[in-house]
C-alpha cells in the first residue's frame, strides 16, 4: 500500500444506494480514514451535526430531502468540504452545486478510486492558499476587507464573511499576491486541484460566489478583480 498523503479525517458519505456506499465507505477506510454512510437527507444533516465531518461526499439524488437542499443547510452551520456526486450529467446541474456551495463534483458513474483521490487532494490543501511560494501566516486588511489567514476568517466591516473553504483558500491566495495576476490554473493548484486544466468554470463559479458574499458584482467589484484573458487579482487598497 503507498504511503499515506493525506490526514486521517472523518468523512461522512451520503449516498442512497447501498452497495456504492458500502465499496465507497471501506475505500476511505482502507486509507485511514474514519467514514460513517447514511442514505437519506435527514439522516445526512444530523450526521454532520454529530460527527463534525472534515469531508461530506453528498449524493444530490436523495430521498426524503434533495441533495442540494441538505448542501444549503449545511453551509449555514459548517466549512467542510463538500464533494458532490451526481447522475445529472448537464454542466447547469454541475454548476448549481459549486454555486450552492459544493468544493467540487463527481458525475456518475465514476470511479471510486477517483473519489478518494478526491477526498485525499483536499485534505493535502496547505489551508493558507499560496498558489505559488509560501503564504504568509497572518492578517491581509484590504480597505473594508480583513483577511485572518491563521485564525482562517474573512471580516467585512469587522463582520464574518461564511466563506467556503475553497472560497477563503482562492481569496488568500489572491491576497497572498498583492499585484499579481493569477490565472485560473494557478487559482487551481491553490484549492488542490492541478490536474484540471481547462476547468475554467470550477474557478469562475467560486469567484462568482465570493464576489456575492463580498457584496460586489460582476460588474462593478472592488475586491475580486477581473483580468480579462489571463484571470484574477485583488483590488482595494491596504490598510
Amino acid at each position: 500500500m503507498p504511503a499515506r498523503t493525506a490526514p486521517p479525517a472523518t468523512v461522512l458519505v451520503v449516498e442512497d444506494e447501498p452497495a456504492l456506499a458500502d465499496v465507497v465507505r471501506r475505500y476511505l477506510e482502507r486509507e485511514g480514514h474514519l467514514a460513517r454512510t447514511v442514505r437519506t437527507g435527514p439522516e445526512a444533516l444530523e450526521a454532520a451535526d454529530a460527527l463534525e465531518p472534515d469531508v461530506v461526499v453528498l449524493d444530490l439524488g436523495l430521498p426524503r430531502l434533495d441533495g442540494l437542499d441538505v448542501l444549503r443547510r449545511l453551509r449555514e452551520v459548517s466549512d467542510c468540504y463538500v464533494l458532490i456526486t451526481t447522475a445529472r450529467a448537464e454542466e447547469a446541474d454541475r454548476l448549481v452545486g459549486l454555486s450552492a456551495g459544493a468544493d467540487d463534483y463527481l458525475t456518475k458513474p465514476f470511479s471510486v478510486r477517483e473519489l478518494v483521490a478526491r477526498v485525499e487532494t483536499v485534505l493535502r490543501r496547505p489551508r493558507r492558499g499560496a498558489a505559488a511560494g509560501e503564504a504568509s501566516a497572518g492578517t491581509h486588511r484590504i480597505g473594508r476587507l480583513e483577511i485572518d489567514v491563521a485564525a482562517k476568517e474573512v471580516r467585512l466591516d469587522g463582520e464574518a464573511v461564511p466563506l467556503t473553504p475553497t472560497e477563503r483558500d482562492l481569496l488568500t491566495a489572491l491576497a497572498d499576491h498583492r499585484g499579481q495576476v493569477l490565472s485560473r490554473d494557478q487559482l487551481l493548484r491553490a484549492v488542490g486541484r492541478s490536474d484540471d486544466e481547462g476547468d475554467d468554470h470550477l474557478v469562475d463559479v467560486h469567484i462568482a460566489n465570493l464576489r456575492r458574499k463580498l457584496g460586489e458584482t460582476a460588474g462593478a467589484p472592488r475586491y475580486v478583480l477581473t483580468v480579462r484573458g489571463i484571470g484574477y487579482r485583488l483590488g482595494g487598497e491596504e490598510r
